[in-house]
């Protein structure tokens, strides 16, 4: 049969379920997505490229993943519905073809102080099992190993029908868990300075409570005041033992206060229920500040961190107890795992390899599964959620990724590309949102969104192959070949900053000089340490201001004006000028239009439907009262003020009447990090990443300091962005600060004055200086990791 035969009779043997291979979106708008369509391919790889604040989430995140996860959902009953998120329709006229939707986020792991990387990832429920198979000796079923289950045991009487008579028995009852009695499996244990937390010389009526929230009128107190326990008109040091103890420590106990019915409990088990079962990187500024100074944390005597009983302590398979597995990095722990056979648990220890393998296949084999999860940073905990997904045998899937090279040397993002690949070869539908050119180069299709951000973003500028990319006059097409070159002259250094013997993590003595006056950059692997030598060797405090990774935290009631500081002298100039008070000023405070309470929207929820946010009919969604909008400076009110980009109220505070030193100063630092085009009353749940990062970035930098220690400020940030911000940190160096820069950014290494290389590996592979000296030096050597790719980066 000839070729074209063989072609003619495929051609009509085509079944019409095999014309469905795109994605189609239509008229999408949402954020600032201005009626965009695009059509997908499936089961290829594209990368959604742009500016940060372009488009590029709200179309991937928005609207495709989320009206995937949206239908999912919708196949479950209405009872379970009502336990899962409730998800609102995107914006769009039109969505085709879509697929499951696997969404792989740079959301921080749940900063849920209980929760390790073993227990995220499951590989701990596995061990577990495992321990209590083999584990000798025999110690009970697998919650016996396992840190958040505590023992318990009790007996009494149960009555029960039996034969049409009720029978009385004496029962018992013992449960067996494997958490320390001491720390209650937090690892750490605390003490409560007193003195932090009530002033003794005074009484409750007058004040004595110093823990924020507790207002002498605020039932906080009244509840102590009202309960009978104690006299709230008596100095706290004249108590008696007994009121003391009830003060202090009394059990929950319900009481009557006026003519509510309330729990009464004492203070100490108040504070650690309120304060110390959070994280304390999940908590408020001030709160986070009041617990520094009023709680020390220890490791747990008894347990020695490691959070289990002494019976899950001495319960081992090989010489290995299940807290020494779980302190073990996770290559060696996969090494310990293959080796042991046992063939009636052949499935699990199947699983619990591949897994192990998959960690380190990923680049994550340096971290250890008793790890906090609320300390990854956002590219490992991106990592660590794909765990599940690489052995996975589900084809035709869309897998969702929100710039998977964050916190990545060049040598690691080739090893995730490799993996987005397998992905892709394996029959799945993989869409990327990227800013780096090395994962630009491997897509199918790249989709370009812009051409600027925010108001100026939300079209389509570019889809198609690189190539068409590189060819086309788009901002990304035209900055993506761009190579950063050495410098001819670097600056000279006018001191040091030493560190001696640093052991933080996996450092291994450390001895390092830091030079000051200049741009050093800190490189290598992810898990070398390099954090570990910059964040936890560096002394914090006079002088140092340290701006890391740590997601900025943000309401829908939050905007860039509240979060950077902006709004008080804005209040206060508003305030002056019309000789009223500043809270008149605030839509969370006196202000506020009462009907939306300062929101701005009213909030109807449908049960298990998705709530409906309609604007307020009231202030039409100015979020303010409407006598507060009469109020005027400069010729605007306070709704136009926050309704002005950065730009426009940098020039509308800098001069006239309306001229506000305090407020143009932060205004000034928001344009230096190019967020010049967001509107002061923005909410902040609406900024991209790459956004929330820089406004950090700026907001840190009206820290009083002459060192700025910054950690990956290039996350989320354009190609053409890298090059504004080594304008930023030149001006740094240039006023006379020093700057300090944890990156693996190529232009960011070649910009150095100075290179710190950490490494060679990660781990306990890793924790050595293995260069230091300019990027030339590193370049011309080419012995390390970083030397090779940045050689070739610089075309050396």
């Amino acid at each position: 049969m000839s070729p074209e035969t063989t072609a003619a009779s495929r051609s009509t043997d085509a079944h019409i379920a095999d014309t469905h291979d795109l994605i189609r979106v239509q008229g999408a708008r949402e954020n600032n997505l201005k009626d965009v369509s695009v059509e997908i391919p499936k089961r290829r790889l594209t990368v959604f490229t742009g500016v940060s604040g372009s488009g590029k989430s709200s179309l991937v995140f928005g609207t495709i993943a989320a009206e995937s996860q949206r239908m999912i959902n919708e196949t479950y009953s209405a009872f379970l519905q009502g336990f899962m998120p409730n998800q609102a329709r995107p914006d769009v006229d039109l969505l085709e073809g879509l697929t499951t939707a696997i969404i792989v986020d740079q959301e921080r792991m749940g900063a849920n102080s209980r929760s390790t990387v073993g227990t995220a990832t499951d590989v701990n429920a596995m061990l577990r099992i495992i321990f209590s198979r083999l584990g000798s000796p025999h110690i009970g079923s697998p919650q016996a190993f396992s840190f958040n289950v505590a023992s318990i045991s009790g007996s009494g009487a149960v009555a029960f029908e039996k034969g049409g008579k009720t029978v009385k028995e004496r029962r018992s009852f013992n449960v067996l868990g494997g958490q320390c009695p001491r720390c209650e499996g937090m690892g750490t244990v605390n003490d409560i300075d007193l003195t932090q937390l009530f002033d003794d010389s005074k009484s409750l009526h007058e004040g004595a409570l110093t823990i924020p929230g507790y207002t002498a009128d605020g039932w906080g107190v009244k509840i102590f005041t009202g309960s009978g326990f104690v006299d709230p008109d008596k100095a706290i040091r004249d108590y008696t033992e007994q009121e003391l103890e009830d003060f202090l420590y009394k059990e929950p106990v319900k009481v009557k206060v006026g003519d509510i019915n309330m729990t009464y409990e004492g203070l100490i088990p108040k504070v650690q229920k309120a304060f110390l079962s959070k994280d304390r990187e999940a908590m408020q500024p001030h709160i986070r500040a009041f617990v520094d100074r009023a709680v020390t944390f220890t490791t747990c005597p008894e347990c020695d961190g490691t959070r289990l009983a002494e019976p899950a302590r001495t319960s081992k398979i090989n010489g290995i107890s299940i807290a020494d597995a779980c302190r073990m990095q996770i290559s060696d722990l996969a090494k310990w795992v293959r080796d042991l056979n046992e063939p009636s648990m052949t499935p699990l220890l199947d699983a619990l390899r591949d897994t192990l393998d998959s960690f380190v296949e990923i680049g994550l084999g340096y971290l250890a599964l008793e790890r906090p999860a609320g300390t990854l940073s956002g590219g490992e905990a991106q990592r660590t959620k794909m765990i599940r997904h690489l052995g996975s045998s589900l084809t035709d899937v869309t897998y969702v990724f929100d710039e998977p090279t964050i916190g990545l040397h060049p040598h690691d993002i080739e090893r995730m590309n490799k993996l987005l690949l397998q992905l892709r070869d394996k029959g799945n539908t993989v869409l990327v949102v990227e800013h780096k050119p090395e994962m630009i180069a491997i897509a199918d299709r790249v989709v370009d969104l812009g051409p600027g951000a925010g108001n100026a973003g939300g079209t389509i500028c570019f889809e198609g192959t690189i190539e068409g990319l590189r060819a086309s006059d788009t901002l990304t097409g035209r900055h993506l070949d761009d190579k950063a070159t050495l410098k001819d002259a670097v600056r000279k250094p006018t001191g040091s900053l030493e560190i001696r013997g640093a052991t933080a993590n996996n450092l291994q003595q450390v001895d390092v000089d830091i030079p000051l006056g200049v741009l050093a950059v800190v490189t290598g692997v992810a898990g070398s340490g390099k954090s570990s030598l910059v964040h936890g060797s560096i002394p914090a405090g006079a002088g140092v201001v340290s701006i890391d990774q740590g997601a900025i935290k943000g309401s829908r009631r939050s905007n860039p004006a509240t979060y950077t500081g902006l709004l008080e002298p804005i209040r206060k100039a508003f305030a002056k000028a019309n000789g009223v008070k500043p809270a008149l000023f605030s839509a969370n405070s006196e202000g506020a239009c009462p009907n939306c309470n300062g929101a701005g929207v009213i909030y109807t929820d449908l049960g298990v439907m998705a709530s409906v946010a309609s604007p307020c009919e009231v202030c039409e969604g100015k979020r303010f009262q409407a006598e507060v909008l009469e109020y005027t400076f400069g010729g605007r009110n306070i709704a136009e003020v926050l309704a002005m980009s950065v730009t426009e109220a940098e020039a509308f505070f800098a001069t006239g009447e309306a001229k506000t030193p305090a407020a143009h100063a932060i205004l000034d630092r928001l344009a230096d990090v190019g967020l010049g085009y967001i509107s002061l009353g923005q909410p902040l749940n609406t900024l991209s990443g790459g956004e929330r990062q820089r406004l950090k970035l700026a907001t840190n930098m009206a820290e009083k300091g002459t060192i700025y220690v910054l950690d990956e400020p290039t996350t989320g940030l354009h190609l053409a962005d890298v090059e504004n911000l080594l304008g930023l940190l030149d001006r740094l160096v240039d006023s006379g600060k020093s700057v300090i820069v944890v990156e693996h950014h190529q232009a960011v290494m070649a910009h150095a004055d100075w290179i710190i290389d950490i490494g060679p590996g990660a781990g306990h592979d890793g924790g050595k200086v293995v260069f230091e000296g300019t990027p030339a030096d590193l370049v011309a050597q080419r012995k390390t990791l970083t030397g090779q790719h940045l050689a070739a980066y610089v075309g050396a």
